[in-house]
């Protein structure tokens, strides 16, 4: 467990505190989440809600690792990609999925050890392995809709200087643009909130802690 709050300190920081992401700082996150999913297969390791969160936000960092392969491949086998925009774009929105997936289980990790912390009992029907696999599946879910929404948005801004003006897709392009503008600002001010709700947490659990 030691070595998993180590983890999670490091995730803190790289998407919580840092203000953008760096080469250090992504390269210490993978092999941080190459030691956890191995060390979770442990018998060791007992199955218990945050564990779940934790194993869910381990993975998420294969998106990371994706995109950054990716990368590698074009750059150093000078690799022919058939459609520049489209991955592109693919890759970028796999990273941008990469951090609202982090973000969103490293808040549910700070929740759960709020009602940990404060309300052990009264939680204890909520803190079960069932709700934790539950909402990693749906931020999952979610989050891939958002960059399936961001992808479409890319592709039609790409394409949309050949295509005609009177075309039938332009309704989908405005749509698509518009909907894509909503959710990239909606994100942005979602994570400035959880940043300040992960620090209030915190915050409450130190001072809880150094009263005791």
């Amino acid at each position: 467990m030691k070595d998993l709050r180590r983890y999670l300190v490091l995730k803190y920081i790289q998407y919580l505190v840092l203000s953008s992401s760096n080469v250090v700082s992504t390269f210490l996150g993978l092999l941080g989440s190459l030691y956890t999913i191995i060390t979770l297969q442990s018998a060791k390791v007992s199955s218990k809600s945050t564990v779940v969160l934790i194993s869910s936000l381990a993975k998420a960092d294969i998106l990371v690792s994706v995109s950054v392969v990716s990368k590698m491949a074009v750059w150093a086998f000078d690799v022919g990609i058939s459609s520049t925009a489209f991955t592109s774009a693919l890759l970028q929105n796999l990273l941008t999925a990469n951090i609202h997936i982090s973000c969103l289980l490293l808040s549910c990790v700070a929740f759960e050890a709020y009602l940990i912390t404060f309300f052990p009992t009264e939680s204890r029907h909520l803190r079960t392995v069932k709700n934790a696999r539950l909402t990693s599946r749906i931020i999952w879910i979610l989050v891939t809709a958002e960059c399936a929404l961001f992808q479409t948005d890319d592709l039609l801004k790409a394409s949309s200087t050949s295509a005609p003006t009177r075309s039938p897709c332009i309704l989908l392009f405005h749509f698509s643009s518009t909907a894509a503008a909503l959710l990239r600002s909606l994100s942005y001010f979602l994570g400035i909130l959880l940043r300040i709700v992960n620090v209030y947490i915190y915050y409450k659990i130190f001072f809880s802690m150094s009263n005791r």
